[in-house]
């Protein structure tokens, strides 16, 4: 329980602050907002804490430390507005102020242009999950899934991700029929590989961008700050069908986040993934079905209730599989 002391103190804070300034609606409106961000998350805490368990505890504390503010105030806050800046071909002080004193023109635009979001989020989540399933691991939760014949031949193939996730490409732009799109898909499979490229020359070796990642403090850290973004991308959203009051969403989605950090801290700490075999699996498909719904809200917008209950649902799939397991393996 004392890893999530800080996340309640900050919680309280956040939730009473914004009861003084907007009153009770507000205040309930920011509690669902950090239900909602760590709902979308949680399959976000179980993949940080497996990178940050190849971590020095230099780089661990920079991660907690560092990444609060940039979770907080740079992918809840600054990114949106640097996003509708450069969409919108307007000043980053300009965007500001719409943020401030014109909610409904900056949401405007952010929704002008959510689509090149999730064309990038949904891609950079799909080679982290594909990376995963091509990775020829031991362990399988599902084998009908990972383990039939295409599976296990792609997994001896070298970058079967990067093929099948620009194969994808070509058909969701096809279908999307819009080039900034097309630039969003590709930069983020380009970013992917980047960040494995990066391990690599601050010494990683040629394994999957995820595991190699987790080799090296720099690569890791950047690592679990562009997939912390690819995660917020709709709950940054989403969080507009709830409040027009930027604030509100900050601090909702910042508390989501300070709870996700404390969650990934106990989980490294804990050794949660090593005693639960199937839960790093559980999330990497919550992580797939996310990118999915991504993709599918390029044509038809998915609640956000339902992919939260999704990928909490696969976690929890997961979780008790594991723990049933463990639990015949002790009898036997």
């Amino acid at each position: 329980m004392k890893y999530f002391y800080s996340s309640i103190a900050i919680s309280l804070v956040g939730v009473g602050a914004v009861w003084y300034f907007a009153g009770i609606a507000g205040a309930y409106i920011c509690a669902l907002l950090a239900i909602l961000e760590i709902s979308l998350s949680f399959d976000n805490a179980v993949v940080n804490a497996k990178v940050l368990g190849g971590m020095d505890e230099v780089w661990r504390r920079r991660f907690i430390v560092w990444g609060i503010p940039i979770a907080v105030f740079g992918m809840r806050f600054a990114f949106p507005i640097i996003i509708v800046s450069v969409a919108a071909g307007i000043s980053l002080l300009e965007t500001l102020n719409l943020a401030i004193n014109d909610i409904a023109a900056y949401h405007e635009h952010l929704e002008a242009h959510k689509m090149e979001i999730y064309t990038f989020g949904g891609a950079f989540l799909l080679m982290v999950a594909l990376e995963f399933f091509f990775a020829g691991r031991s362990i399988r939760w599902i084998p009908l899934i990972e383990s039939n014949k295409v599976m296990l031949a792609l997994s001896r193939a070298k970058n079967a991700s990067v093929f099948v996730a620009i194969l994808l490409g070509v058909f969701i732009v096809y279908f999307v029929g819009q080039i900034s799109c097309a630039i969003a898909y590709f930069a983020a499979i380009l970013a992917h590989m980047s960040l494995g490229i990066l391990s690599e020359w601050l010494g990683g070796d040629e394994s999957s961008a995820n595991e190699s990642a987790a080799r090296t403090g720099l690569a890791g850290f950047l690592y679990l700050e562009t997939l912390d973004a690819s995660f917020s991308f709709d709950g940054v959203i989403g969080a507009f069908a709830m409040s027009n009051n930027v604030f509100i969403i900050m601090i909702g989605l910042g508390i989501g986040a300070f709870f996700v950090r404390a969650l990934t801290l106990y989980m490294v700490e804990k050794g949660t993934l090593s005693e639960f075999r199937f839960l790093e699996h559980g999330a990497h498909y919550a992580i797939l079905a996310l990118a999915i719904i991504m993709f599918i809200n390029l044509f038809s917008e998915v609640g956000e209730i339902i992919t939260g209950t999704l990928s909490f649902a696969l976690i929890v799939l997961a979780f008790l599989h594991s723990v049933l397991l463990n639990k015949k393996e002790k009898n036997a």
